[in-house]
């Protein structure tokens, strides 16, 4: 076999090795966007030290939902938050325990500690898991907020039938992928009336970032291929999810962004073009953050931005 022959053939084998990573990596990025590997629960509300109720309530559309209800300290009717969390995560947060929070960079995000603090101030609060999420049901695959509207939907319509909840008096605060379906489902009630949405994003913005992040430079042909999977499974293109467009329907209720300016996945533009479109928001917080998961943590270990919003507001 002549030298030229050898090298043609190491070349294709070469390419050959690269072609399959990266389809190996499209089906995995489809995987994820399709059907998280879900995490279990670690924790209950009891081991904060606060009493509550197993729930399960329909999605708008049907789908079974489980959570947990925390009733406020006080008697009668108390305002009521609803806890609305993101991409991977449950109702819980984010353990960041497994090997794709390892890769990724991923810290862990303690919603309990945001519930204690709620329920500190009196507030009834309601934890629940998203579809295809925690304990909740299956659906066709995740939509990044356009189909999960429905789930915030459904845990308004559940608050809508307690008597210890006052219905005027009903907010949000909601993370990342759960900011987005939070600003789907604002145009389709009025039961919300104020929320915090903490780094919401873009998926055309997002996806690219945090592949490269996970795999370098094959992760944009591999984004392609898997963009293609999610398009035939899902019905839905990537670009056609976009919650800079819904936050124009959130109406005349006050919102509150907070966003990391660290953040390697998502972008301060991207959600300063939201406040831009969101008819009543409030001054946002840009932080100073390190890593995406620094934004998340900054409405946990600063409670008291939520609770002083929420008294102003509610």
């Amino acid at each position: 076999m002549t030298l030229f022959r050898r090298v043609i053939r190491f070349f294709l084998t070469l390419l050959g090795i690269i072609a399959g990573l990266v389809v190996a990596m499209a089906l995995f990025i489809a995987r994820l966007m399709i059907r998280p590997p879900r995490q279990p629960l670690w924790a209950t509300p009891q081991d904060a030290g606060m009493d509550y109720e197993d729930v399960e309530f329909p999605a708008r559309d049907g789908l079974r939902l489980s959570g947990w209800f925390i009733p406020a300290k006080g008697e009668g009717e108390r305002p009521a938050i609803v806890l609305v969390h993101g991409w991977f995560w449950n109702r819980l947060g984010e353990a960041a325990d497994n090997l794709i929070a390892n890769l990724s960079g991923a810290t862990p995000v303690d919603l309990l500690r945001l519930a204690h603090r709620l329920h500190q101030a009196d507030y009834n609060v309601l934890m629940f898991d998203l579809r295809n999420h925690g304990q909740s049901a299956a659906s066709a695959g995740v939509t990044f907020g356009l189909q999960e509207a429905n789930d915030v939907l459904g845990a308004l319509d559940f608050l809508g039938g307690r008597r210890d909840v006052a219905q005027e008096k009903i907010g949000a605060v909601a993370f990342s992928m759960g900011a987005n379906t939070l600003l789907y489902a604002l145009p389709g009630t009025e039961r919300i009336k104020a929320a915090v949405a903490v780094q919401p994003t873009s998926p055309v913005v997002f996806a690219p970032r945090y592949v490269r992040d996970l795999m370098g430079p094959l992760g944009k042909p591999a984004l392609a291929l898997a963009h293609q999977i999610y398009r035939q499974i899902t019905r839905l293109s990537l670009g056609s999810i976009e919650p800079v467009m819904a936050a124009a329907g959130a109406g005349e209720r006050p919102i509150l962004y907070v966003q990391g300016k660290g953040d390697r996945w998502g972008s301060v533009s991207n959600v300063a073009h939201m406040v831009e479109k969101t008819p009543n928001a409030v001054d946002p917080l840009f932080v100073e953050t390190h890593h995406r998961f620094g934004g998340y943590r900054y409405p946990i270990n600063h409670p008291d931005v939520v609770l002083e919003f929420f008294e102003r507001t509610l």
